[in-house]
């Protein structure tokens, strides 16, 4: 068994990540709200969280998987009213396309997928624990808040504490829309909602509690479903760096409170997918899709590969220019696989020979760009008993046995016209060229540039 030393965010060091009842080491994973197509940026945390699974796996530990679907929320009610469909309804269509996507990219489903609607009465149990223990308090409107002043280590984990924590005049909350939404953006913090009173817009979007109609808040779902799938002191929790403040900080002030348990042992946070150094959101528009990139003429592998081509506590800015690189890369990898019948190992593990610094990089801080780096590097020089320990590295990021694209049929036409092209811009004809463009563009085709030379995708 190898150890795997990951970046802890609460205690800002490195630590073994370790199953504490030493059986199963218990990961949660934030999920996605399924109201509309998950983004490529989301994919980036997913496929994160994935990789740092089955390399626990191969390294020989066993883990206990649960990755949560929001299907109950601000957004999923909103939009599944704006288009006049039951949430159940309008939250399955999202939540399979989510599932094809997760397929497609090779993730491997985790082993319990919980969801919140399913959960409420969870959720409201964990509620009435909080009231009890004086953690938190309804209001005459019907709606219930945390007391952010009743626990003190709150901003622990974002170390919010460094610089202000705001609980409100005498702990109590108003119910400005800020406090009351699903999310917010501060850098301070009120109490937040726990429950959310039945208001109008919400439809036919209730359900009854002690404290009168309504429905969650988007926080307390993941804290009642971690501790019904994982129990009160869970091994590790994962999700985006953007969930830190205040999902994860808010997760953290209502189990501690509601079970006395110290909730999560490991903090795992990936950074964000960046478009020109922005991030990648539905906010800002600039998001891209797995139907997106398939569109360009990638496929899932080249993206997953791309993804996985930055350390994941680092911003990672994304180009179309990289996937070039990835298709090269995985036609190199692939073709080293069959040379030495990487796949036809059986279920032969190995973790040493020649590949064994490619294991050190995933071991240290999960560094899939030095994993792959230690890869190339001997690469043209493995041999047949490299087999198992390539197919064991192979396993740990999710590259499938068919990775390598399948070639496109391009008419001779479009490939004269893309040589042609081609050959313009080099020579600095940028009429020309540009001419050219326009003429793949009129028989469904557009030329992606590299550095040394150019792929074609089809526009629709």
């Amino acid at each position: 068994m190898k150890a795997l030393h990951l970046y802890d965010t609460a205690t800002r060091a490195s630590k073994v990540v370790a199953a504490s009842d030493g059986k199963s080491i218990r990961m949660y994973c934030c999920g996605p709200t399924v109201y509309g197509p998950a983004h490529i940026g989301n994919f980036r945390t997913f496929i994160l969280q994935d990789v740092l699974r089955r390399t626990l796996e191969v390294f020989g530990h066993r883990t206990t998987h649960v990755r949560n679907l929001t299907d109950v929320d601000d957004k999923t009610i909103r939009q599944s009213q704006a288009e006049g469909r039951p949430l159940g309804e309008f939250t399955a269509h999202w939540r399979d396309r989510f599932h094809g996507d997760c397929r497609a990219l090779n993730l491997l489903p985790p082993h319990v997928e919980p969801s919140a609607v399913d959960h409420i009465p969870h959720q409201i149990r964990m509620i009435e624990d909080l009231i009890a223990k004086g953690h938190a308090y309804a209001t005459p409107q019907g709606s219930v808040y945390f007391k952010v002043s009743s626990f003190p280590d709150y901003g622990s984990l974002s170390h919010l504490k460094e610089r202000e924590v705001i609980a409100g005049a005498s702990g109590a909350a108003s119910v400005a829309p800020a406090e009351d939404a699903d999310e917010y953006q501060r850098d301070t913090a009120a109490d937040f909602v726990l429950w959310k009173a039945r208001k109008p817009e919400d439809g036919p979007n209730f359900w009854n509690s002690p404290w009168g109609e309504g429905r969650p808040g988007w926080h307390l779902e993941c804290s009642a479903m971690a501790r019904e799938y994982l129990g009160c002191d869970i091994d590790l929790h994962s999700g985006g760096i953007d969930l830190i403040f205040p999902h994860h900080e808010n997760e953290i002030a209502q189990s501690v409170c509601a079970t006395g348990c110290a909730f999560v042992r490991h903090w795992f946070h990936g950074a964000h997918l960046t478009v020109d150094k922005q991030k990648m959101s539905k906010s800002l528009g600039n998001l891209y899709t797995l139907d997106d990139v398939r569109a360009r003429g990638f496929t899932p592998a080249e993206l997953r590969y791309v993804l996985m081509s930055g350390h994941y506590g680092k911003p990672l800015n994304f180009s179309w220019d990289t996937f070039t690189a990835a298709r090269s890369a995985l036609v190199q990898i692939g073709r080293a696989a069959d040379r030495i019948g990487a796949w036809s190992t059986g279920d032969a593990l190995s973790l040493e020979g020649r590949l064994a610094p490619v294991f050190d990089a995933l071991a240290d801080d999960l560094n899939t760009p030095k994993a792959f780096g230690a890869l190339f590097t001997v690469l043209d020089r493995l041999e047949k008993e490299d087999a198992a320990a390539l197919k064991t590295f192979l396993l740990a990021v999710g590259i499938p046995r068919d990775a390598e694209p399948v070639a496109m049929e391009v008419p001779e036409e479009v490939t004269k016209l893309a040589d042609e092209r081609w050959a313009a811009r080099k020579a600095k004809n940028w009429a020309e060229s540009d001419r050219l463009r326009d003429e793949l563009k009129k028989l469904g085709w557009v030329a992606k540039d590299g550095k040394d030379t150019y792929t074609l995708a089809r526009t629709s």
